[in-house]
């Protein structure tokens, strides 16, 4: 529930997150270029200062495009034995297109996903070590 009384909706964070939009209202954009993400939400004014998905789209999207580009590479070799340079001209612009098409979309989701987690930094030294 929000600060000013509104109520939202729950709102499903990965199609949030695929479409760029607000995880608490589902309508403002969370994106003001193509990975900075507004200050807060132009529809509920949700703070985004919240949000911080660190290294998390990267190593998903390394896992995602290493597993399809070294499948496909392997497979081409074995089946058909190309040169090196029909490896490069298929391979690298696959690497790019994966890479770049899939950053922005999983960045907003892990923001949803940690806005509906109710996820926080870690509060060291306000606890009492037994």
């Amino acid at each position: 529930m929000a600060r000013d009384g509104a109520y939202y909706p729950p709102v499903n964070p990965v199609a949030t997150g695929l479409r760029g939009r607000c995880p608490r209202c589902g309508q403002g954009k969370l994106f003001k270029g193509f990975l900075d993400l507004r200050e807060r939400c132009p529809v509920c004014g949700l703070d985004y200062s919240f949000a911080d998905a660190g290294d998390g789209p990267a190593v998903f999207i390394i896992l995602i495009a290493g597993f399809v580009v070294v499948g496909a590479a392997l497979f081409t070799e074995v089946a058909y034995q190309p040169p090196y340079w029909v490896h490069a001209a298929l391979w690298l612009p696959l690497i790019l297109v994966l890479t770049l098409g899939l950053l922005r979309p999983m960045k907003g989701i892990l923001i949803c996903q940690q806005y509906n987690a109710k996820a926080q930094e870690a509060q060291h030294g306000s606890g009492n070590a037994s």
